[in-house]
Protein backbone atom coordinates (compact mmCIF):
# COMPACT_ATOMS: atom_id res chain seq x y z
CA UNK A 1 0.00 0.00 0.00
CA UNK A 2 0.60 3.39 -0.31
CA UNK A 3 2.63 5.71 2.04
CA UNK A 4 -0.39 7.68 2.36
CA UNK A 5 -2.61 5.08 2.72
CA UNK A 6 -0.72 3.96 5.39
CA UNK A 7 -0.27 7.97 7.37
CA UNK A 8 -4.14 7.72 7.35
CA UNK A 9 -4.50 4.46 8.72
CA UNK A 10 -2.08 6.18 11.13
CA UNK A 11 -4.37 9.28 11.98
CA UNK A 12 -7.47 7.07 12.77
CA UNK A 13 -5.52 5.28 15.47
CA UNK A 14 -5.61 8.48 17.27
CA UNK A 15 -9.07 8.47 17.88
CA UNK A 16 -9.76 4.78 19.04
CA UNK A 17 -10.08 3.89 22.68
CA UNK A 18 -7.28 1.62 23.75
CA UNK A 19 -4.88 2.76 21.36
CA UNK A 20 -2.46 5.75 22.30
CA UNK A 21 -0.94 7.67 19.44
CA UNK A 22 2.33 7.39 21.39
CA UNK A 23 2.41 3.95 21.70
CA UNK A 24 0.72 2.95 18.46
CA UNK A 25 1.24 5.89 15.83
CA UNK A 26 4.90 6.52 16.52
CA UNK A 27 6.69 3.18 15.27
CA UNK A 28 3.62 2.94 12.47
CA UNK A 29 5.23 5.95 11.29
CA UNK A 30 8.62 5.06 11.56
CA UNK A 31 7.69 1.49 9.21
CA UNK A 32 6.34 3.78 6.65
CA UNK A 33 9.02 5.63 5.88
CA UNK A 34 11.30 2.74 6.45
CA UNK A 35 9.55 1.00 4.09
CA UNK A 36 9.40 3.55 1.58
CA UNK A 37 12.67 4.36 1.75
CA UNK A 38 14.98 3.29 -1.51
CA UNK A 39 18.26 3.03 -2.79
CA UNK A 40 17.89 6.68 -3.81
CA UNK A 41 16.15 8.06 -0.77
CA UNK A 42 19.02 7.15 1.78
CA UNK A 43 20.67 9.80 3.73
CA UNK A 44 22.17 11.04 7.02
CA UNK A 45 19.56 13.06 8.35
CA UNK A 46 16.36 11.87 10.51
CA UNK A 47 13.64 10.54 8.78
CA UNK A 48 11.27 10.77 11.44
CA UNK A 49 11.84 12.98 14.33
CA UNK A 50 9.64 12.52 17.88
CA UNK A 51 8.82 14.68 20.41
CA UNK A 52 8.69 12.65 23.55
CA UNK A 53 9.11 14.72 26.84
CA UNK A 54 12.16 14.86 29.52
CA UNK A 55 11.50 12.77 32.11
CA UNK A 56 10.39 9.66 30.74
CA UNK A 57 13.12 7.67 32.12
CA UNK A 58 12.80 9.38 35.82
CA UNK A 59 10.23 6.68 37.09
CA UNK A 60 12.64 3.83 36.06
CA UNK A 61 15.57 4.97 38.38
CA UNK A 62 16.47 3.26 41.36
CA UNK A 63 16.11 4.91 44.76
CA UNK A 64 20.26 5.62 44.57
CA UNK A 65 20.29 7.61 41.59
CA UNK A 66 16.37 9.14 42.79
CA UNK A 67 18.70 10.62 45.87
CA UNK A 68 21.31 11.67 43.89
CA UNK A 69 19.27 13.73 41.28
CA UNK A 70 16.55 14.41 43.71
CA UNK A 71 15.84 17.99 42.43
CA UNK A 72 14.90 16.21 38.79
CA UNK A 73 13.54 12.53 39.88
CA UNK A 74 10.81 14.77 42.65
CA UNK A 75 9.11 17.16 40.44
CA UNK A 76 5.50 16.93 40.03
CA UNK A 77 5.28 14.78 36.49
CA UNK A 78 7.42 12.10 37.72
CA UNK A 79 6.46 12.04 40.99
CA UNK A 80 2.57 11.95 40.10
CA UNK A 81 3.34 10.91 36.34
CA UNK A 82 -0.26 11.21 35.37
CA UNK A 83 -2.02 8.41 33.81
CA UNK A 84 0.96 7.10 32.94
CA UNK A 85 2.00 9.28 30.21
CA UNK A 86 5.89 9.21 31.11
CA UNK A 87 6.08 5.48 30.83
CA UNK A 88 4.01 5.47 27.58
CA UNK A 89 5.91 8.17 25.72
CA UNK A 90 9.73 5.63 26.88
CA UNK A 91 8.43 2.63 25.51
CA UNK A 92 7.32 4.64 22.18
CA UNK A 93 10.80 6.20 22.13
CA UNK A 94 12.57 2.56 22.61
CA UNK A 95 10.23 1.47 19.54
CA UNK A 96 11.24 4.01 17.04
CA UNK A 97 15.06 3.29 18.24
CA UNK A 98 14.55 -0.40 17.38
CA UNK A 99 12.42 0.17 14.03
CA UNK A 100 15.46 0.82 12.00
CA UNK A 101 14.59 3.98 10.57
CA UNK A 102 17.02 7.20 10.64
CA UNK A 103 15.37 9.22 13.43
CA UNK A 104 15.92 11.82 16.50
CA UNK A 105 14.05 12.05 19.25
CA UNK A 106 13.89 15.68 21.16
CA UNK A 107 12.68 15.93 24.93
CA UNK A 108 11.60 19.33 25.88
CA UNK A 109 11.22 20.49 29.40
CA UNK A 110 8.32 22.37 30.20
CA UNK A 111 6.57 23.57 27.70
CA UNK A 112 5.16 27.29 28.33
CA UNK A 113 3.84 29.66 25.85
CA UNK A 114 4.43 32.52 28.45
CA UNK A 115 8.42 31.97 28.50
CA UNK A 116 10.06 34.26 25.95
CA UNK A 117 10.25 33.11 22.64
CA UNK A 118 13.10 33.09 20.73
CA UNK A 119 14.88 32.18 23.77
CA UNK A 120 18.32 30.66 23.29
CA UNK A 121 17.95 26.59 22.94
CA UNK A 122 20.11 24.24 25.31
CA UNK A 123 20.21 20.65 25.04
CA UNK A 124 22.00 17.98 27.42
CA UNK A 125 21.47 14.08 27.47
CA UNK A 126 20.71 12.06 30.83
CA UNK A 127 17.52 13.03 31.20
CA UNK A 128 18.87 15.55 33.98
CA UNK A 129 16.70 19.01 32.15
CA UNK A 130 14.48 20.83 34.16
CA UNK A 131 13.05 24.49 33.64
CA UNK A 132 11.07 25.59 30.46
CA UNK A 133 11.05 26.03 26.81
CA UNK A 134 8.52 28.25 24.28
CA UNK A 135 6.56 25.53 22.42
CA UNK A 136 7.31 27.88 18.86
CA UNK A 137 10.73 27.12 20.17
CA UNK A 138 10.48 23.22 20.12
CA UNK A 139 8.82 23.44 16.73
CA UNK A 140 11.68 25.51 15.58
CA UNK A 141 14.12 22.38 17.01
CA UNK A 142 11.75 19.40 15.65
CA UNK A 143 11.78 21.26 12.18
CA UNK A 144 15.75 21.93 12.13
CA UNK A 145 16.34 18.55 13.44
CA UNK A 146 15.00 16.90 10.02
CA UNK A 147 17.99 18.55 7.54
CA UNK A 148 20.51 18.02 10.70
CA UNK A 149 22.31 15.41 9.88
CA UNK A 150 24.22 15.85 13.31
CA UNK A 151 21.06 14.42 15.18
CA UNK A 152 20.60 11.83 13.57
CA UNK A 153 20.00 8.70 15.53
CA UNK A 154 20.14 10.91 18.78
CA UNK A 155 18.03 11.09 22.37
CA UNK A 156 18.54 14.74 23.52
CA UNK A 157 16.76 17.24 26.42
CA UNK A 158 15.84 20.88 25.17
CA UNK A 159 15.43 23.77 27.56
CA UNK A 160 15.12 27.68 26.94
CA UNK A 161 17.39 29.76 27.96
CA UNK A 162 15.81 33.18 28.06
CA UNK A 163 17.99 36.88 27.42
CA UNK A 164 19.98 34.92 25.09
CA UNK A 165 19.76 34.95 21.56
CA UNK A 166 18.95 31.59 19.44
CA UNK A 167 21.77 29.64 18.33
CA UNK A 168 23.04 31.05 14.30
CA UNK A 169 22.69 26.87 13.93
CA UNK A 170 22.07 24.13 15.94
CA UNK A 171 24.77 21.64 14.06
CA UNK A 172 27.93 22.68 16.44
CA UNK A 173 25.74 21.51 19.76
CA UNK A 174 23.97 18.65 18.11
CA UNK A 175 27.01 17.14 17.31
CA UNK A 176 28.72 17.07 20.36
CA UNK A 177 25.84 14.92 21.61
CA UNK A 178 26.23 10.98 22.07
CA UNK A 179 24.86 8.64 19.41
CA UNK A 180 22.15 6.43 21.51
CA UNK A 181 23.89 3.20 19.72
CA UNK A 182 26.83 4.15 22.29
CA UNK A 183 24.85 3.81 25.27
CA UNK A 184 23.64 6.11 27.53
CA UNK A 185 26.14 8.73 29.66
CA UNK A 186 28.28 7.62 32.38
CA UNK A 187 27.53 8.38 36.08
CA UNK A 188 30.05 11.31 36.39
CA UNK A 189 28.69 12.83 32.72
CA UNK A 190 25.07 12.95 34.15
CA UNK A 191 25.76 14.22 37.74
CA UNK A 192 27.62 17.28 35.93
CA UNK A 193 25.21 17.69 33.75
CA UNK A 194 22.83 18.04 36.08
CA UNK A 195 24.72 20.65 38.51
CA UNK A 196 25.05 22.75 35.18
CA UNK A 197 21.42 22.31 34.32
CA UNK A 198 20.21 23.55 37.73
CA UNK A 199 21.90 27.01 37.64
CA UNK A 200 19.65 27.37 34.87
CA UNK A 201 16.70 27.15 36.29
CA UNK A 202 13.62 30.33 36.65
CA UNK A 203 12.81 31.72 39.31
CA UNK A 204 15.04 32.54 42.43
CA UNK A 205 14.83 29.59 44.76
CA UNK A 206 15.02 27.15 41.99
CA UNK A 207 13.88 24.35 43.54
CA UNK A 208 12.01 22.27 41.16
CA UNK A 209 11.40 19.59 43.32
CA UNK A 210 9.25 21.54 45.53
CA UNK A 211 7.09 22.64 42.97
CA UNK A 212 3.47 20.97 43.50
CA UNK A 213 1.89 19.75 39.91
CA UNK A 214 0.75 23.44 38.09
CA UNK A 215 2.86 25.75 39.83
CA UNK A 216 4.96 27.93 38.20
CA UNK A 217 8.67 28.88 39.99
CA UNK A 218 7.64 32.48 40.27
CA UNK A 219 4.92 30.89 42.38
CA UNK A 220 6.77 29.21 44.38
CA UNK A 221 8.81 32.01 45.50
CA UNK A 222 6.14 33.61 46.39
CA UNK A 223 4.20 30.69 48.37
CA UNK A 224 1.73 31.07 46.11
CA UNK A 225 -0.58 28.20 45.48
CA UNK A 226 -0.39 26.40 41.99
CA UNK A 227 -3.68 25.50 39.74
CA UNK A 228 -3.90 21.68 41.10
CA UNK A 229 -3.87 22.13 44.64
CA UNK A 230 -0.90 21.92 47.18
CA UNK A 231 2.43 19.83 46.67
CA UNK A 232 1.46 16.49 47.70
CA UNK A 233 -2.42 17.28 47.16
CA UNK A 234 -2.58 17.45 43.20
CA UNK A 235 -6.00 16.71 42.17
CA UNK A 236 -4.62 14.98 38.77
CA UNK A 237 -8.28 14.27 37.95
CA UNK A 238 -8.55 18.20 36.75
CA UNK A 239 -6.27 17.88 34.11
CA UNK A 240 -7.73 18.56 31.52
CA UNK A 241 -6.03 16.00 28.86
CA UNK A 242 -5.18 12.27 29.39
CA UNK A 243 -3.92 10.18 26.61
CA UNK A 244 -6.25 7.12 25.09
CA UNK A 245 -4.73 3.84 26.32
Amino acid sequence: SSVWSKVKKLVGMAVQPKKSIDAVGVPALADCFKTAATGNDVGPTPKVVMLSSAGVTRTTWDEDKKEKLVAVADIPIVRLNPFGILDIKRESEEKLRQSGVDYCIVRPAGLNDKWPAGSRTIVSQGDVAAGRINRRDVATLLVNTLSAPEATGKTFEAIGLSGYPPATSMGPALEKLRLDEHGPPTPEEVMATYTAMQQLLPGETQDSAGLALGQTYEQLDKNQEGRFGKRGEEKVEAIPTRPSS
